[in-house]
């Protein structure tokens, strides 16, 4: 794909949605931050189930840690891997009282060490809480870039390094949503809706539907 065909793309996906965010609910970085660590393997309409519940009773590092973890899995017990979830927040919480005065550091290697934080998550966070031009890959994202030929490549970490790549700067700061929800609701992972996509005549998927 060549890069004009890149631009031509991202441009679509921009004016069809101009501010783009992620679909978990969060009023703090923290509350965006445990958000995203439940969110693993789960859909983010399940976390936001959770939370709703969670948040109002304790959204800072400080109310969570008081809970504990049985008391945490009370509340995320509807989500995949609650017990390993929930063994991480409260080591999360810890950490972020005991090393970083209970704010969420604006940090990648800060948030690469907390518990249950990987190189997505991290990615996440630095994106939506605090706008740098960081590029998580998940399944959807991953899926999108190598169907479409935007950004192939054999795993999630070289998917995102020839993202940071192709993606000019004025696109990288919401790049990260737009593939999501076209992953999530368009380019579905058994059979695309390419019929209703917005980019088909662009993408150089070969077997498309007319859904």
């Amino acid at each position: 794909m060549n890069k004009q065909t890149r631009i031509e793309i991202l441009t679509r996906l921009r004016n069809n949605n101009p501010q783009p965010t992620t679909e978990l609910t969060y009023n703090s970085p923290f509350e965006l931050l445990i958000a995203v660590i439940l969110s693993a393997q789960a859909t983010d309409k399940g976390v936001n189930k959770a939370t709703e519940k969670l948040f109002p009773i304790a959204n800072t590092p400080e109310a969570i840690l008081a809970l504990g973890v049985e008391g945490l899995k009370e509340y995320i017990k509807t989500i995949g891997l609650y017990n390993a979830k929930a063994e991480n927040i409260i080591k999360t919480c810890r950490d972020l009282i005991e090393k970083h005065q209970s704010q969420v550091p604006e940090d990648r290697a800060a948030l690469e060490a907390l518990a249950g934080v990987g190189r997505k998550t991290a990615n996440v966070v630095l994106n939506t809480a605090f706008g740098h031009p960081t590029i998580a890959v998940d399944t959807h994202i991953f899926r999108v870039s190598n169907r479409t030929g935007f950004a192939p490549g054999k795993d999630v970490v070289k998917v995102e390094e020839k993202l940071n790549k192709v993606v000019p700067n004025e696109f990288k700061v919401d790049v990260h949503h737009w593939l999501i929800l076209l992953g999530r609701y368009t380019c579905i992972a058994r059979k695309p809706r390419c019929g209703s996509c917005i980019i088909e005549d662009l993408c150089e998927y070969k077997d498309k539907t007319d859904l």
